[in-house]
């Protein structure tokens, strides 16, 4: 059981019937969180959190964080706030900026409002690696000035720079999570925002060639779900922290001609990419540097990369034999 000051924490997780989200359920009720739920399935799956109808310590909140009376509600007797709601794409920006911003941007601060009125004890973020752009340096380090190439980059470094100013302004202790690519099981490979690892792996398990959006050179620092929720029990768990920003990664890249490559192998296809012109608002190169969250959070990669697509594999693999997306 975790105890902080004397009792039980309890933990909200905004977005907790996202692919992310619904892990961290998971991670933080293995710890003995009990668990505060908050999700308008906008873009979370219900599915992710049947597992879950029987726990008595977790609770389903159907709330929108774009609405504060939502977030006065969800925010009442909670410790430490996960804020992972979002509409995490890259191009859904680019298409739909209003809706994104609203969500991404007024959503947060008004979660940051909620938290602060209820005397929350600390707020995590899922901030994004999409705000470094194409800066040449690498591995990429959070000193680095920001260089954010779409309005998904803009609004997750607004919601850092708001976590610094509540955390030093307001005296609420904070940390924004930049996360690096992260996959596995829970990723919807269906919308057409899909993230790449999802894609390609159920296209290619149904004999079909993976689209890649560019030359395929492009390289990420693909980060498997389990060290995420390393991270995030960390981060909510921290001994201090104060508004600091912090990669989380593997600090290995791979392109996704590589990619295609491996999992080619496991699959025991010869299946060749096709190709589409770029995207607009990606970046071509990423690659964290990842002392800061060894150093402030102790956090370590505890699954690398060839394990995680293996993993993840596996997963869909099964999804297919059962006749399930």
């Amino acid at each position: 059981m975790v105890v902080w000051q004397g009792y039980r924490m309890h933990i909200l997780v905004t977005g907790g019937a996202g692919f992310i989200g619904s892990h961290l359920v998971d991670r933080f009720l293995a710890e003995g969180f009990r668990v505060r739920i908050l999700d308008n399935f906008a873009t979370g799956r219900r599915e992710n959190l049947a597992h879950l109808a029987n726990e008595p310590r977790a609770e389903l909140f159907e709330g929108d964080i774009r609405k504060l009376g939502d977030l006065a509600k969800a925010c009442r007797g909670i410790d430490v706030i996960s804020h992972q709601a979002a509409i995490p794409s890259v191009p859904r920006s680019v298409a739909e900026p209003v809706l994104t911003h609203e969500t991404n941007v007024d959503g947060t601060f008004n979660l940051l409002m909620a938290a602060r009125e209820a005397k929350v004890k600390r707020v995590t973020f899922a901030a994004s690696s999409s705000a470094y752009g194409d800066v040449e340096q690498s591995p990429k380090v959070e000193t680095i000035r920001p260089q954010p190439k779409s309005p998904y980059a803009i609004h997750k470094l607004v919601g850092e720079y708001y976590m610094n100013v509540f955390a030093k302004q307001f005296g609420l202790p904070t940390v924004a999570l930049r996360y690096f690519n992260v996959f596995g099981p829970r990723q919807d490979p269906t919308s057409q925002y899909s993230a790449v690892i999802p894609a390609f792996i159920t296209r290619m398990l149904a004999g079909k060639a993976p689209t890649i959006y560019g030359d395929g050179q492009q390289s990420r620092d693909f980060t498997f779900i389990e060290n995420v929720k390393q991270a995030n029990f960390l981060a909510a768990t921290a001994a201090k922290v104060n508004g600091e920003v912090v990669n989380v990664a593997t600090g290995r890249q791979i392109s996704l001609l590589q990619m295609v490559d491996l999992i080619n192998k496991m699959l025991g296809t010869n299946l060749k990419a096709t190709h589409e012109p770029e995207r607009a608002g990606d970046v071509k190169h990423s690659l964290a540097d990842i002392r800061a969250a060894e150093t402030l959070l102790g956090y370590r990669v505890i699954v690398p990369f060839d394990e995680g697509l293996r993993l993840t594999m596996e997963h869909y693999r099964d999804l297919a034999k059962q006749g399930k997306k």
